[in-house]
């Protein structure tokens, strides 16, 4: 619910509270306001330009850098993440924590450079791979990268405290996880392994964003990333499996349908929208491959659509009651993370 200044000064004409603290409730909720994304116009040039940004240093670096030479790099890297550090001290003293977020992740993005450089530098990088194929290659030798990012990310998460933080550490996992299992199965970089190492990364990184989320339910959102790497991994790993079993098939439909009621459970959409493209998925599956000719199966996908719109119906009426019943017999942390998504 939305309080308006306005909303306030009426408070104050029928002496619900005084003029004091309406301005000390609007201040507060203005200072809250900064720290809460939206989908406005401001945070989304916030975002915009901060990952146009970090893409340039990342995923859109060229070869032109190469010409700088391993001690160039570091040293540009360096410069670029004093540059990014200093703007995050600015912008936090202005209380602007999205942009400080945004540039203090900024400076995370910069320790894999900054890595590769003081490995080209010191003569021991093992071949001609370039930086620009970091995102796009799965190579042991990544790992001094990959350890060194998450080292910087988690000392800079804990000084700094931002959750768009949690965003390169996330990436960086599932990275690690693809590199070592190269190193582990000595270089097999078969469609069939990235699948299940995607997979299982997926459903751990979910696992500790679950974790995270209780043990930070009483302040910021430090879950998101991991949540969306999470189950983008989790979810993208299953669906490429294959099998011409209808049973498999049958697992991965109440597979995904738990993904959309543990969605709505957690209030995290990651999970529904995934759960609802793998329901669908495998509806279509059932129109056009195992019902191909049969006239009764969209009446009856009909009827059960229906029949799903009037359980909702029924679960308006009683979730209160089912909710408060249910919840009771949680764990209290469990208990309180769920009914701080439903007041949030």
């Amino acid at each position: 619910m939305d309080v308006s200044k306005q909303s306030l000064t009426e408070a104050v004409s029928r002496n619900i509270i005084s003029a004091q603290q309406a301005d000390d409730l609007l201040a507060f909720f203005a200072e809250q306001s900064q720290q809460k994304t939206t989908f406005s116009l401001t945070h989304v040039l916030y975002y915009f330009g901060g990952l146009i940004a970090i893409g340039a240093m990342t995923l859109l670096m060229n070869l032109g850098w190469e010409s700088f030479g391993g001690a160039g790099i570091v040293v540009i890297s360096l410069l670029y993440a004093a540059v990014g550090l200093k703007l995050t001290h600015r912008f936090a003293s202005k209380n602007h924590t999205i942009p400080a977020g945004i540039c203090a992740t900024f400076v995370v993005c910069m320790t894999p450079l900054a890595i590769y450089g003081a490995q080209q530098w010191l003569g021991i990088w093992p071949d001609s791979t370039q930086y620009q194929d970091y995102h796009r290659q799965v190579r042991a030798y990544w790992l001094y990268m990959e350890l060194g990012t998450l080292i910087v990310g988690t000392i800079v998460a804990w000084r700094y405290k931002y959750p768009f933080l949690i965003m390169p550490v996330g990436v960086t996992l599932w990275y690690m996880t693809m590199d070592i299992t190269a190193l582990i199965s000595g270089g097999d970089h078969s469609w069939e392994l990235r699948q299940l190492v995607s997979l299982y990364t997926g459903l751990l990184m979910t696992s500790l964003a679950f974790w995270v989320d209780i043990r930070s339910r009483h302040t910021a959102d430090y879950a998101f990333w991991l949540y969306l790497f999470g189950v983008t991994a989790f979810w993208c790993g299953l669906s490429l499996q294959e099998s011409d079993s209808e049973i498999s098939k049958f697992l991965y439909f109440l597979i995904n349908l738990t993904m959309i009621f543990v969605g709505v459970l957690l209030v995290r959409r990651v999970f529904v929208v995934f759960g609802a493209l793998g329901s669908c998925g495998y509806l279509g599956h059932l129109a056009f491959n195992v019902f191909e000719d049969s006239w009764l199966f969209p009446v009856a996908l009909t009827a059960i659509g229906l029949g799903i719109v009037y359980l909702g119906i029924l679960w308006q009426k009683h979730e209160k009651f089912i909710s408060q019943r249910a919840r009771a017999s949680l764990p209290a942390p469990l208990r309180e993370l769920l009914e701080s998504k439903l007041h949030s």
